[in-house]
């Protein structure tokens, strides 16, 4: 068996037998040895103690200790065969276990045994139950594990770590497979360099992965708690220096020009003045872009900001010291709006005007083929698109920039291929944007590999946009008045956005779940049929990201005006979160707001008041268990401030929102560590690595991290 550092990459059918890695990896994904080890328990019990059933909740998978209370059997009314009904007690609650034509398990539990009990939890007339559990019983010496369980986990250790499991793996399996693998695992590799254990009085590498499994006190929890949190941090921001020390070790060509008369032009065409924030902005990239190495800078910054003049202004300076321009969107909507915005503000910019194209997956084959030709041979200036920018077949003649929009839509290794499309021997400067607002000491956290700037300013040229709540729980006749609203404001000559959480009912099906159990999912189909019968003098038309390119575009174009017939209402899904920008526009209204996040409903909320007349936006609600929307929705009502609300957003939901990662319950890699609460923490650990990479020895620190943790670091980018 490998013992070396590679260890934790080790498949865990080497380890623990097919059949148990099976289990795992189809409940958890767990694959490998480091994975399983990073399974830490979510929680830990003394023998002896009864675990509170305050926090189980329906649905949700749980294991619990408890006591036998009251067994009992009857037969069953609409078929043959008995229920045996089994009572358990935390001392204070019950819940009841329930076992279908399996009467002879009376005679192996008894009123009074305490033991494990673990399941997905349900409730029948108002009482919590688990059908068919796995279940182990505690002895006098220990634990009796019933012949099902197939556990091979020891309980007789004073703590027992309770793990999140799931309805075909209990607990104590999971702590059985770890228990094997950790049998294994002593010579894994340490990667944090002695003189900071010893500094911190930190247990190794192994010790802590015995004290977080299988501690023998709760003075080692905590102390494996924060050696376990200290490392990801230190891999973290190990992996980040590196990356960005590899980044300013490539060769660039400088892409600027000391007198730029595009520049010039495009800053005497603008009706306004920049702002000191795009400014300054203005003067770090420029600064970037007169060095031979490449620049890698995320510019955020609230909606209407200013970021996509501040990014043109960048293009210009490349563009005029002879270089080309990739600018690349997650959407085909998004994409379309930039090169609409292009070809607006550069219009009689320079000598000859400079050709700016569209690359996207609906574009005609001949049309892609000239594009491609003429980006290869350096006639195209700025080649706007989607994914489809990421193809072998896209080459630029000079690439010089590229600009990245809406950075959280893509991953590390997308990044990474739009570089090798610039020459060989010289990268491309690199400029990522985002339009969720992300408190400056998170993004230079997350973004360790990046310079970051912000723009602070207020939005400015806009006009105020009010937010008021409708609930359809408490104020049903509300919802009425919200079309009636709706239709006065086409009759005013203005545009109406109303977003849906959905396309159709299929799609509703797959996005149940326990957080709004009984409300109705908002469907763009279903809500355009009833607006279309229900105002027949109203222009309705459908947008969402099952349509083809060519009629979204058409779509777009007659709800900005710009073709006949024009739409005066747009049913849509998220598809117009970011980049869409109609004057026009004055009011929407989001269906089942409760369902989207603070930071994507303050970007659709930006869809609206870009124009001279104030805007409305209302937020249609549903009921739900969770109190976390409706303090969403509540902070979204009372301000507009951006970096605002993305804090309080990070406070209710944790990073994942902010940082565009999954929301249906995927963690990052992180497991310990939690980039908001433990900001100081991390800059603390910062700090550290700053310094031994001033040194000699950051290389054999690098050689130290293993190729497991590398992985499990890199994907929370990649999420």
């Amino acid at each position: 068996m490998n013992k070396t550092k590679d260890f934790l990459t080790t498949p865990l059918k080497e380890l623990i037998g097919g059949k148990s890695a099976a289990s795992l990896e189809k409940s958890f994904g767990i694959t490998n040895a480091g994975q399983l080890l990073n399974h830490y328990p979510r929680r830990y019990i003394d023998r002896g103690k009864l675990t509170s059933f305050r926090d189980v909740e329906v649905g949700v998978p749980v294991t619990i200790m408890a006591t036998i209370s009251h067994i009992s059997s009857r037969r069953m009314k609409q078929k043959p065969g008995y229920i045996l009904v089994v009572t358990v007690t935390d001392g204070k609650e019950a819940m009841e276990l329930t076992f279908f034509n399996q009467k002879w398990r009376q005679k192996e539990m008894q009123i009074g045994q305490v033991g494990l009990f673990a399941g997905t939890v349900s409730e029948f007339r108002g009482v919590r139950t688990l059908t068919h559990p796995k279940f182990a019983l505690f002895a006098d010496t220990g634990l009796d594990v019933n012949s099902e369980v197939d556990a091979v986990a020891d309980f007789t250790e004073e703590i027992i770590s309770v793990y999140p499991s799931s309805q075909d793996l209990a607990s104590w399996q999971i702590q059985g497979a770890v228990d094997v693998v950790l049998t294994s695992a002593d010579q894994i590799i340490d990667p944090i360099p002695s003189e900071l254990l010893v500094k911190h009085g930190f247990m190794s590498k192994i010790e802590s992965l015995h004290a977080i499994h299988q501690p023998n006190s709760h003075e080692e929890i905590l102390q494996a708690t924060k050696r376990i949190k200290y490392e990801e941090a230190f891999i973290l921001l190990a992996l980040m220096r590196e990356r960005k020390n590899q980044a300013k070790s490539a060769l660039a060509q400088v892409r600027q020009e000391h007198e730029s008369l595009l520049l010039d032009q495009f800053d005497a065409s603008l009706p306004f003045e920049l702002t000191d924030g795009q400014r300054q902005v203005g003067e770090e990239i420029a600064a970037d872009l007169a060095r031979s190495v490449p620049m890698t800078r995320l510019l955020q910054g609230d909606v209407g900001s200013g970021k996509t003049v501040v990014s043109i202004r960048a293009m210009l300076e490349v563009i005029a010291a002879g270089g080309q321009v990739a600018l690349l969107a997650p959407t085909e909507v998004l994409a379309a709006q930039h090169l609409e915005s292009l070809d607006k503000l550069l219009a009689g910019i320079g000598v000859r005007p400079l050709r700016v194209e569209l690359l996207t997956g609906g574009i005609s084959l001949p049309k892609r083929r000239q594009v491609l030709l003429d980006t290869q041979s350096g006639d195209v200036n700025i080649l706007v698109g989607t994914h489809a920018l990421l193809e072998d077949k896209v080459q630029f003649f000079d690439l010089g920039l590229i600009v990245i929009d809406e950075q959280h839509r893509f991953g590390v290794e997308q990044r990474a291929v739009m570089l090798t499309k610039g020459r060989e021997e010289m990268r491309p400067h690199l400029l990522v944007m985002t339009a969720t607002p992300i408190p400056r000491t998170v993004a230079l956290t997350i973004f360790g590999d990046l310079d970051v700037s912000t723009l602070l300013e207020s939005p400015s040229m806009r006009a105020e946009v009010s937010t008021h709540l409708v609930s359809t729980t408490n104020m049903p006749r509300s919802e009425t008045r919200v079309w009636e609203r709706m239709a006065e404001e086409v009759k005013a000559g203005n545009k109406v956005f109303v977003v849906c959480p959905a396309i159709s009912p299929p799609e509703v099906e797959s996005k149940k779940n326990m957080d709004s159990p009984s409300e109705p999912l908002a469907t763009v189909e279903e809500t355009f049929a009833t607006l279309v019968s229900s105002f027949p003098n109203i222009a309705f038309a459908q947008l969402h990201g099952g349509m083809d390119s060519q009629s979204k575009r058409e779509i777009m174009r007659r709800f900005e005006g710009q073709e006949e017939p024009a739409i005066d209402v747009l049913v849509s899904t998220t598809v117009i979160e970011v980049g869409v920008d109609i004057p026009a526009a004055t009011m929407m209204i989001v269906l089942n707001a409760e369902r989207f996040g603070m930071s994507q409903l303050h970007q659709l909320r930006g869809r609206i008041g870009r124009g001279s007349k104030p805007g409305l936006c209302i937020l249609v609600h549903g009921f739900t268990w969770s109190t976390a929307p409706t303090e969403r929705l509540g902070a979204l009502r009372d301000s507009r401030d951006g970096f605002m609300l993305s804090q309080i957003d990070l406070e209710i939901r944790g990073e994942g929102d902010v940082l565009g990662q999954d929301q249906s319950g995927v963690l990052s890699s992180l497991r310990l560590l939690k980039i908001i609460d433990d900001l100081d923490f991390i800059e603390e650990v910062r700090l550290e690595v700053d310094k031994l990479f001033e040194g000699a020895q950051w290389h054999s620190i690098m050689e130290k991290i293993d190729k497991f943790e590398v992985e499990r670091a890199q994907s929370l980018e990649k999420a």
